[in-house]
C-alpha cells in the first residue's frame, strides 16, 4: 500500500508532466481549421481599389465603363425592359401596339426588299412589259403600305381603348403605322410575341 503522501505526489508529477497545449480533435468530415470570422471572410473577399496612375488610364477605364453601361442599355431596349426605353416606348399602350403590329406579317417590313428588287430590274435590259412594272410597282406598294398603316391604327386605338381607357392613347396609331413599315428583325424594342401569336 501507498502512503497517503506517495499518492498525492504521483498524481502531482503527471499533472506537471501533461502537456500545455493538448492537440486539437478533429471532428469527421469537418475542415481541419477554425472557421474565420465574419468580417475577416468579407475582408478578404473584398478588392483593393486602386485609383488609376495616369490620365490615359483613368480615360480609358471610364470608355470601358461607358461601352459596358452602353451594352445593358441596348439589351433592356431590345427586351422591352420600362427601365431602359425610350418615352415614345414607354407604357402599357405602346407595349401593346409592339405587340399587336409584331404578331402580324406586314407588307410594310417587306417594302425595302420590294424596292432593292425594283432598283434591280431596272437597272438590266429587260422587255417593255417589265419595265412598266419598274414604274408602275413602287407607287401602288406605298398605297398599299399607307392602308395597311391606316387600318393598323384604328385597330391598335379600338383596343387600346377598350384595354387601357384611363391611359394616354395619343399617337399611338402612327406609332403602330411607322413599327409595321420597318423589318422585323431591326426593330426596337425587338418583338416580344410570335408571328401569329394571339395578343394578351
Amino acid at each position: 500500500m501507498f502512503a497517503a503522501g506517495r499518492l498525492i505526489l504521483v498524481f502531482r508529477r503527471r499533472t506537471q508532466e501533461a502537456p500545455e497545449n493538448p492537440p486539437q480533435v478533429v471532428k469527421p468530415g469537418g475542415k481541419g481549421r477554425p472557421t474565420p470570422k465574419r468580417s475577416e471572410a468579407e475582408k478578404r473577399r473584398r478588392q483593393p481599389i486602386t485609383a488609376p496612375s495616369t490620365r490615359k488610364e483613368a480615360y480609358q477605364k471610364l470608355r470601358e465603363r461607358q461601352a459596358a453601361d452602353r451594352v445593358k442599355v441596348r439589351e433592356g431596349m431590345s427586351r422591352g425592359d420600362e427601365k431602359y426605353l425610350l418615352k415614345r416606348d414607354k407604357g402599357p399602350v405602346r407595349r401593346l401596339a409592339r405587340d399587336y403590329v409584331d404578331s402580324r406579317r406586314t407588307v410594310g417590313s417587306y417594302l425595302m426588299y420590294f424596292m432593292f428588287v425594283i432598283v434591280a430590274i431596272s437597272l438590266i435590259p429587260v422587255g417593255v412589259a417589265a419595265r412598266t412594272l419598274t414604274l408602275f410597282a413602287p407607287p401602288l406598294l406605298l398605297i398599299v403600305v399607307l392602308a395597311e398603316g391606316l387600318f393598323l391604327s384604328r385597330g391598335i386605338k379600338r383596343i387600346a381603348s377598350e384595354r387601357y381607357p384611363d391611359e394616354d392613347q395619343k399617337g399611338v396609331g402612327m406609332y403602330a403605322a411607322m413599327r409595321a413599315m420597318q423589318i422585323r428583325r431591326l426593330r426596337q424594342p425587338a418583338p416580344q410575341v410570335k408571328l401569329g401569336e394571339k395578343v394578351r
